[in-house]
């Protein structure tokens, strides 16, 4: 079966499965009716869901290179659950996953990763395992979500809720095939809605459940008390690869939004401010001076001549709201602001420097790689740091056109470039690094290394810092606190 493993913060691993999702069909506007009494069964909800709940199988042909990797046939069987045979220095990887019925003439969700890669992919219908050969109509890495098409009509579909209404306590189930067991159901509620930060995929709001979720569910179904699709199962957090009562799910209207976009263009479309934003935290609104405990998404970057330019979004700008619903953090303005059609326009409420201002934004389509970051470099040796340091432990230079050169610097980014810095010092506990070029200090420009140094001998004892750096590919803010 096919998984990926990724490791957002040890020991934990985040184990993306194979599993299924799905449904095209009607969305529900009410949520699940809470039952009186004791209940005995879910036999009814089960036999009303799991027809729609489907296997996906792939196979996938790749090149021989064991000896230059650190897993071996057995951890390769095991990871994608079946035999890896070897021919002539190639290796037939197949996967076992699940996927949802979504539409009655033959559309099929399930997660990305399930079908990444594959060469082939067939999906088998039902206890008796009716295979069909199947199409990729679509994938989204973004979100995870993968659309495929069989030829056959009459098919189960599944009904969406609204996944919106969802929360924390609610009974669910999980459908799917882990271990190429099919139809397995599995039982919990839902330990948190909108999960973020995880690491797994760009447009992260999955919905947290308890109910088991093991290697071949990624895929499959997260139902409610009446059958409905809630989400798409997709990863657990665990520490030996199986169920530890970590689940995720993509929420179905997310699930849903991807899937139309896909079935229409073949791709999905998302709408762009041009803008890098970051979640505002306490530190950076306390050297930020706001006044308050004010929350938002604070824009650390514009880029020239996007729409964000042209409405006049500054740098330092926080956005509060979007067509006055309130934004907490960069995650949900990124969320909202994707799932908008590009020619749109949006109301967007900014505080600046303390004060309320309202902004209107025409949404632009996002160009491809424009959530990319770029990569860690370091300055070349030839630079001359300046002599002074700031912040405490800080030795700064000019930036050279070798420099520019080595990281990978547009015309554009000026300031002055880290060339060393102590790692026990207050701007190496930030995470400031060698490398990083400091554009502004509380709102000042940067120019060079001497601005630097010269405003950097005007700080105010014990005063919270506020400073604009370059770093991996964008600009961003840090707060922090001089010797």
């Amino acid at each position: 079966m096919q998984r990926r493993i990724l490791r957002p913060c040890a020991p934990w691993l985040v184990t993306i499965l194979s599993m299924h999702i799905g449904a095209f069909s009607v969305v529900a506007q009410e949520p699940a009716q809470t039952q009186q009494g004791v209940i005995t069964t879910f036999a009814p909800i089960v036999e009303k869901v799991a027809p729609s709940v489907v296997t996906v199988f792939t196979t996938q042909t790749v090149s021989r290179g064991l000896s230059q990797s650190p897993f071996s046939d057995d951890i390769l069987r095991q990871f994608f659950g079946g035999q890896s045979p070897q021919t002539q220095g190639k290796q037939t990887l197949q996967g076992l996953g699940s996927g949802v019925v979504v539409s009655p003439d033959g559309y099929i969700l399930t997660a990305n990763h399930v079908v990444s890669g594959a060469d082939e992919i067939m999906v088998g219908l039902g206890t008796e395992l009716r295979k069909y050969k199947t199409k990729k109509v679509g994938t989204d890495p973004g979100t995870d979500v993968a659309l495929l098409k069989i030829e056959e009509k009459n098919l189960p579909a599944i009904a969406f809720a609204d996944s919106d209404k969802a929360h924390a306590g609610d009974i669910v189930l999980a459908i799917g095939n882990p271990f190429g067991l099919r139809q397995t159901v599995t039982m919990g509620i839902i330990s948190a809605v909108g999960r973020g930060g995880i690491g797994i995929v760009d447009y992260e709001n999955f919905i947290q459940t308890d109910a088991a979720i093991n290697m071949g569910n990624s895929g499959g179904a997260l139902v409610d008390t009446e059958g409905r699709l809630l989400g798409i199962n997709t990863a657990i957090f665990s520490r030996t690869g199986g169920n530890q009562g970590i689940g995720f799910a993509i929420p179905a209207n997310l699930a849903r939004d991807v899937m139309q976009s896909l079935r229409e263009k073949g791709r999905v479309v998302r709408g762009y401010i041009g803008a890098a934003v970051q979640t505002l935290t306490p530190e950076l609104a306390d050297a930020m001076k706001l006044k308050g405990h004010p929350t938002g998404a604070l824009v650390s970057e514009v880029t020239p001549k996007s729409p964000s330019e042209k409405a006049g979004m500054k740098t330092g700008d926080v956005i509060i709201a979007v067509n006055g619903k309130k934004i907490s953090d960069a995650r949900e303005l990124r969320l909202m602001i994707g799932s908008m059609a590009p020619g749109t326009k949006v109301q967007m409420q900014v505080n600046r420097e303390g004060q309320s201002k309202t902004v209107s934004v025409e949404l632009a389509e996002m160009p491809a790689g424009a959530a990319e970051e770029g990569g860690e470099t370091t300055p070349e040796e030839s630079a001359q740091p300046e002599k002074a340091t700031v912040f405490g432990g800080v030795a700064v230079a000019d930036i050279t056109d070798d420099i520019r050169t080595a990281l990978n610097l547009s015309k554009e980014v000026k300031g002055a470039v880290i060339a060393e810095i102590d790692a026990d010092s207050p701007a190496g506990k930030a995470g400031l690094r060698e490398g990083d070029v400091i554009q502004e200090v509380n709102k000042q420009p940067v120019r060079n290394a001497k601005d630097l140094v010269a405003i950097s001998k005007k700080l105010k004892p014990n005063e919270k810092i506020l400073i604009r750096v370059w770093s991996q590919g964008r600009s961003g803010f840090v707060a922090l606190e001089p010797k």
